[in-house]
């Protein structure tokens, strides 16, 4: 079977290595040394100086919402996974929906302002794809009026835009480190910020919120990670190169081999060096979308339509927003398999089964 991501494995004995010097320790968790060591790592690797490494890539969001201490109403993208409109509706503040852009299918700021009332604190906006939003118009937004920005950078890990790592926009950067993702740690996240006085905010919301067993601070929450994901993390942060290299090339034998009068892809930002986290396309109905994926499953390939549905169509979402291009992309749109150590002739036969059907 081809399934549509694969985990990235790392040298099974530099990995244990780690793990007997944990038991050596007797360090699991609770910021041990091999947790702090990883924070060093990424910080460098990502040329930031505040990052504290989480559990997970939604506890990092509901921790920023509280950092900063938002309420009321929180606008966001439509297209995203649900942990982004979840962690803002587990904050008690409201998702205010706003359309994408029909071409990066990043939130559209040109629609962004017409949203912002008086109970408007925040923009939660998603790279989708590791696809950079429009960084700029939104910042120019925020500060006219006076909101904080939090990305969910999930997908973003080792992009950059301007020379600049994509996860240090904002007022904090969210990212995940799950299986799936080009840099993971198995189960992982992180929180990203650019105020240094967030930074033992932000320490402490992830530890329950106390110092030592008689200062209590803040209502924190258990958002810590072990060692033996740090000991995971830093056996895949030297290979994170050699992985997005092993990405591009099967991204571009995709673009290669599909047929691009039945299909299309969103546009890449400029200005930006890409981590090929993903492989989507845009096919022209969802009655096709359905056909390629049957027609795939029939071979034991699985694509993922990913984001289905859109966000805001949701059963259980307090308010109804009109994002009709999300709504519309959601239906259609689906990645393909995309992996370190996908064969040439994978991707070619995937190509051919997809191009076969939209053209019969």
């Amino acid at each position: 079977m081809i399934n549509v991501t694969k985990t990235f494995l790392p040298d099974q004995e530099q990995y244990l290595e780690y793990v007997r010097g944990i038991w050596e320790r007797g360090y699991l968790t609770n910021n041990g040394p091999l947790l702090q060591e990883l924070e060093s790592q990424l910080k460098s690797y990502l040329g930031v100086d505040h990052l504290y490494f989480c559990s997970n890539g939604t506890i990092v969001l509901q921790i920023a919402i509280k950092a900063l201490e938002l309420e009321g109403e929180i606008i966001t993208t439509p297209f995203s996974y649900c942990a982004t409109s979840n962690a803002i509706l587990w904050e008690n503040c409201l998702p205010v929906f706003v359309d994408i852009d029909a071409n990066t299918f990043n939130i559209d700021p040109a629609k962004i302002e017409a949203s912002i009332t008086d109970k408007t604190t925040a923009i939660l906006a998603t790279h989708v794809y590791g696809n950079p939003c429009d960084v700029e118009a939104i910042e120019q937004i925020a500060q006219k009026h006076q909101l904080r920005v939090i990305y969910d950078a999930a997908h973003a890990f080792g992009v950059s835009y301007k020379g600049r790592s994509l996860l240090s926009f904002g007022d904090i950067s969210t990212c995940s480190f799950h299986a799936t993702k080009v840099f993971h740690t198995i189960e992982g996240g992180a929180l990203i910020s650019n105020h240094p006085e967030l930074d033992k905010k932000l320490h402490l919301l992830r530890a329950f919120g106390h110092q030592g067993d008689e200062v209590y601070l803040y209502a924190g929450i258990n958002g810590k990670n072990s060692e033996f994901h740090a000991a995971m993390g830093l056996c895949n942060l030297p290979q994170v190169r050699s992985i997005i290299e092993a990405r591009a090339q099967i991204f571009d034998w995709y673009h290669e081999g599909l047929d691009w009068e039945h299909m299309s892809r969103p546009q890449l930002m400029d200005d930006v060096e890409y981590n090929y986290a993903y492989y989507p396309v845009v096919l022209p109905s969802e009655e096709k979308l359905k056909g390629v994926m049957k027609a795939l499953a029939a071979q034991e390939i699985i694509p993922r339509r990913y984001f289905y549905p859109s966000l805001n169509t949701l059963s259980f979402m307090p308010q109804r927003f009109d994002c009709p291009i999300s709504e519309d992309i959601s239906l259609r749109v689906m990645c393909l398999p995309l992996y370190v150590g996908l064969p040439q002739e994978d991707v070619k036969r995937i190509c051919n089964i997809i191009n076969d059907y939209l053209s019969a």
